[in-house]
């Protein structure tokens, strides 16, 4: 199900979202792009804990069978 949000911008940053979403870009809308750079930002994330759960097992000495490689590569 889909949700709507509202955000205010500045007009610097509207225009630049316009321009990401214009035929020159690889976004259709100003939603697509949005969408984007969120799915990016969650999937950083990811990455950034598991990067964390990592040196917490190496500072308390607790390891895992798996490599960072083997972790990345789980999607």
């Amino acid at each position: 199900m889909a949700s709507t949000l509202n955000v205010q911008l500045t007009n610097e940053l509207r225009r630049y979202i316009d321009l990401r979403a214009s035929d020159d870009d690889v976004y259709a809308t100003p939603s697509e792009y949005i969408r984007d750079l969120v799915r990016k930002d969650m999937e950083e994330w990811s990455i950034l804990a598991s990067v964390r759960q990592g040196v917490a097992e190496a500072r308390s000495g607790t390891f895992v069978c798996e490599s960072i490689l083997d972790i990345l590569n789980e999607d």
